[in-house]
């Protein structure tokens, strides 16, 4: 059975890996592991050890609070609810979205989220 901590922790992996650009193969290889072992932690199949996040999070260039980040000590029921709402940065898209805007210089990208800001204000 999938802990909800393990699940949190594999989505923040996979949203940070995907966010760089960087392949489950590319990530293994840099922490010393198959891809495939990337794909469980990120499913939340497996637990994923202290120093193996360690590695991840120096990978990833994050600290590694950042794959804790937003856990409220959710229930099973609870995460299950949210996997079946959708999870907003699973979407593709979506991510290629916000990987396109951060890569925008800051000055422009600031002048483009005040836009979408008032054209979401006006809808």
């Amino acid at each position: 059975m999938k802990h909800p901590v393990d699940i949190h922790v594999g989505k923040r992996v996979r949203h940070r890996r995907w966010m760089l650009g960087v392949t489950q193969q590319q990530l293994g290889d840099s922490v010393g592991i198959k891809f495939q072992q990337i794909q469980k932690y990120e499913t939340g199949m497996n637990r994923v050890s202290a120093s193996r996040l360690w590695d991840i999070s120096d990978t990833l260039n994050v600290p590694v609070s950042f794959f804790f980040e937003g856990f409220e000590g959710e229930t099973e029921a609870a995460s299950d609810t949210a996997l079946m709402q959708g999870d907003l940065l699973a979407d593709k898209e979506a991510l290629e979205l916000v990987r396109s805007y951060y890569a925008i210089p800051e000055g422009q990208r600031r002048k483009l989220f005040d836009l979408a800001r008032a054209l979401g204000d006006v809808a």
